[in-house]
């Protein structure tokens, strides 16, 4: 199976430079908001209580039951020492674990990097009030119909939130190093099976940084647009681009900062801390629940670390290149130490960044 990796690299979209992160956020005249933004509800914990309402899109703004969401997620692949992706049987096994610490962080919504057929888990995601973003397709190398055989199976469980097609697949090619365009026609192809079979979940993709227009206008079945972005401890432009660019719902799908710092070199969990704080309130202050916002929440990268990806699965490596941009403070891509919580699920300090915004 193909390494679903964070790292960022050129894109492969001719027209669209990544973001300078030397710029400085534009906030628009929003108000700050405080992780008490209507989401849904306040539950036990500070877990959002989605209800049963339906899912749609309504403008910028995603809604369950006629009411706009905030997307307070982290991105979930957990991968056990000495394990490869995909999690397979990980999900399980941490799921008890796992679940609990992100309720009482205050986290509503998971983001996949594979398919959780495993009813079981999502029926604790679901008492717990957390939705899934879940992903159906993302290794080019599956055939197409691979999507629309995760659907049938899912598309009734009430843990679902949205479907999710592709990770960054301007950069990587579906991991199949698939052309843009074929890329593109085949995330085209799915969408529109999806939609055949299922009218109650709307479609995102997962972009790396912002597309262009064009982009956005060749993929009309595409509901919600996921932005991965690492332009260091702000957004610069991207919430301001977005808004000339679509009237869709946005949601920043990885961003964050791993807890090494080439710069010392050593473990520096307060540099992390930090980049979860700022770059979280920055997604709150343009979230639309405020008037004007165009964001609609957002998935830190990541909730766990994940030692298979730099080395020894076994061992805690550093390690990991991305060019055109990167995390705070030294834009290196370590890519075993991004968790907020560790492997053995001991928390970080930016676990506790985002239980003060999320569930204070």
């Amino acid at each position: 199976m193909v390494a679903i990796q964070s790292c960022s690299s050129a894109p492969n979209e001719p027209d669209e430079p990544l973001g300078d992160g030397g710029l400085p956020s534009a906030d628009g005249g929003i108000p700050r908001a405080d992780g008490g933004v209507p989401d849904g509800g306040s539950g036990d914990g500070g877990t959002d209580n989605w209800g049963n309402g339906a899912i749609s899109v309504d403008g910028r703004a995603i809604k369950v039951g006629g009411k706009a969401v905030q997307l307070k997620g982290v991105c979930w692949n957990p991968v056990g020492k000495g394990h490869n992706h995909p999690p397979s049987g990980d999900y399980a096994a941490f799921a008890d674990q796992d679940i609990a610490l992100m309720k009482a962080a205050g986290i509503n919504v998971v983001r996949t990097y594979d398919t959780i057929r495993d009813t079981t888990v999502l029926d604790k995601l679901h008492a717990a009030g957390i939705r899934v973003i879940m992903s159906v397709y993302a290794y080019g190398g599956d055939p197409a119909s691979r999507a629309s055989e995760h659907v049938t199976a899912l598309k009734d469980h009430p843990s679902i939130l949205m479907w999710s097609l592709g990770n960054e697949w301007n950069y990587n090619g579906l991991y199949n190093n698939l052309s843009f365009n074929d890329s593109m026609a085949r995330l085209n192809q799915i969408a529109a099976a999806i939609k055949a079979l299922d009218s109650k979940h709307p479609i995102a993709t997962v972009y790396g940084e912002v597309p262009s227009k064009a982009t956005i206008d060749a993929m009309p079945d595409i509901d919600v647009w996921g932005l991965n972005m690492y332009r260091g401890i702000t957004f610069g432009d991207a919430f301001t681009k977005w808004t000339g660019l679509s009237q869709k719902p946005m949601f920043v799908a990885e961003y964050g900062a791993d807890a090494f710092n080439a710069k010392i070199p050593g473990y520096d969990p307060e540099s992390q801390r930090k980049a979860t704080y700022d770059l979280t309130q920055e997604i709150l202050d343009h979230s639309t629940a405020n008037k004007g916002g165009v964001c609609s929440g957002g998935t830190i990268f990541e909730w766990s670390d994940e030692w298979w990806k730099s080395g020894n699965p076994s061992q805690h490596d550093n390690g990991g290149t991305a060019p055109g941009g990167g995390p705070y403070p030294d834009s290196t891509f370590n890519e075993e130490w991004w968790g907020v919580v560790d492997v053995d699920r001991n928390t970080r300090p930016a676990y506790e960044a985002l239980k003060n915004l999320y569930a204070p």
